[in-house]
């Protein structure tokens, strides 16, 4: 049975292919908002960010009808403080969420993006993975509409006979959140937070086992030994490398854990195009913006590593597009290559609505790139990392330089790349005397930001 076909009889079974007519909300009135979260998807893993092989049709319409960020970035490829940051529009150090535990404070929960709209009059709706404060109550009684779960979530149900999928249960609650939308006056704002891709990846959907039997997956050059061996000690001999050593002695590992991910990837991109033909059928696509990203990246043996947690491209770039279809909104650029980072979002969400900004946001909305280019744009950015039970690590990247700190190696152990020159990151070239002036300069940048973005 062809990829096509499922969506089509997943659009039936779900009941969204019958156009219903008239819906209690005012078009001309603020949009509605849906915000699509994956979990550890990497940027490269979308058909329009040009993967020749992964199966992204969806995202790919949505790209080619919105505006695709080809540089988008985490300020920290951990889950709960790139989540944090998302909710926040601030960096790690001064959300305070540094760990899986800490939940978002009262006072800080109160300024989450989802509040302040629905103090701004909007029905506000969480599906999924929260992510935030893995042991604390969960914040189901602030919704208007809530279906999430704390911690990482079950792709299968152990008690559901019927064996659904999540990311189809997920993709049902979000339909009915959207119909039962359709005769509510107030706009909406509905984050579907997906567990996919994230492991455990032998649990992808059923229909979709065959999917990518017989293709060789995409790898980058530096899935190698010689690269692994060439890594600080300190992060070969790390958790971010106790698979990927095996990846690189048998290919065979990698391309069937990847096959896996990118199922999961694709069962998501179905999601994406029923979530669509849903707003379709209750007259409400033309004024729903929708924002798809992911909580940060992850490695496919890049360096020897796996995981995500560090500084390294495969673990901060993630996807980033923003469709808006409202008709004052056609005149926007196809592709964006200035930075965008997670602390980006909240400030644009909020702009999108016409709330104002709440104080404290570090990001700033991306809704002027939609555009153009900016002239003001950043030109550098901070990322930190201090979790404790993984390597703990800051530096700042800008469009040509990445600077990488370990900060609780003594001496202290950094990095420096040129990213034009070598975009995977092979040279470390701190310690090239012709590079010393750069190697100063961005580490009074970071320097500033340690103290500044507090």
């Amino acid at each position: 049975m062809g990829w096509s076909h499922l969506l089509v009889i997943q659009l039936m079974v779900l009941g969204v292919c019958q156009h219903v007519t008239g819906t209690g909300q005012d078009h001309s009135s603020r949009p509605n908002i849906i915000v699509l979260l994956t979990d550890d998807q990497r940027w490269d893993t979308v058909g329009r960010m040009g993967n020749p092989v992964i199966q992204t049709p969806n995202l790919d319409r949505l790209a080619d009808q919105g505006t695709l960020f080809e540089n988008c970035f985490v300020t920290s490829a951990v889950c709960s403080i790139s989540r944090a940051s998302i909710f926040t529009g601030q960096h790690m150090r001064r959300h305070g969420i540094a760990d899986f535990e800490t939940p978002l404070p009262g006072p800080a929960f109160k300024r989450i993006y989802p509040m302040v709209l629905q103090r701004a009059g909007y029905r506000i709706g969480f599906i999924g993975k929260w992510g935030v404060g893995k042991s604390a109550p969960l914040p189901n009684d602030q919704f208007d509409y809530w279906d999430g779960f704390s911690g990482q979530g079950k792709y299968f149900d152990a008690s559901d006979p019927q064996r659904i999928h999540l990311t189809t249960k997920m993709t049902r609650s979000a339909v009915w959140f959207i119909r039962s939308s359709a005769s509510d006056d107030r706009p909406f704002c509905l984050s579907v937070s997906f567990k996919a891709p994230h492991a455990e990846w032998k649990s992808f959907d059923p229909k979709l086992k065959t999917l990518y039997e017989d293709v060789e997956l995409p790898v980058t050059k530096t899935v190698t030994r010689k690269d692994w061996e060439s890594m600080p000690w300190f992060i070969s001999t790390s958790r971010n490398s106790t698979k990927a050593v095996n990846w690189i002695k048998d290919r065979s590992l990698l391309q069937d854990l990847m096959r896996r991910y990118y199922r999961l990837v694709t069962g998501v991109d179905m999601a994406v195009g029923v979530i669509r033909a849903a707003l379709d059928s209750v007259g409400l696509a033309d004024n729903t913006v929708i924002i798809f990203t992911s909580d940060n990246g992850l490695f496919f043996g890049e360096h020897g590593l796996n995981g995500k947690w560090l500084m390294y491209e495969e673990a901060i770039r993630v996807p980033l597009i923003i469709y808006d279809p409202r008709p004052d909104h056609h005149e926007r650029v196809s592709h964006v290559d200035q930075m965008a980072l997670n602390i980006d979002l909240a400030p644009t969400i909020l702009e999108i609505s016409g709330a104002a900004p709440e104080p404290g946001m570090q990001g700033r909305s991306l809704v002027p790139l939609l555009k153009g280019p900016a002239k003001d744009w950043r030109k550098d950015w901070f990322y930190e990392n201090h979790l404790s039970v993984i390597i703990r690590s800051e530096g700042v990247r800008t469009d040509k330089w990445k600077y990488i700190r370990y900060i609780d190696r003594e001496p202290v152990y950094e990095e420096l790349y040129d990213l034009a020159a070598d975009p995977h990151e092979r040279h470390n070239l701190a310690e090239r005397s012709a590079h010393q002036k750069t190697l100063a300069a961005l580490r009074g940048r970071w320097a500033h930001y340690s103290v500044n973005l507090k």
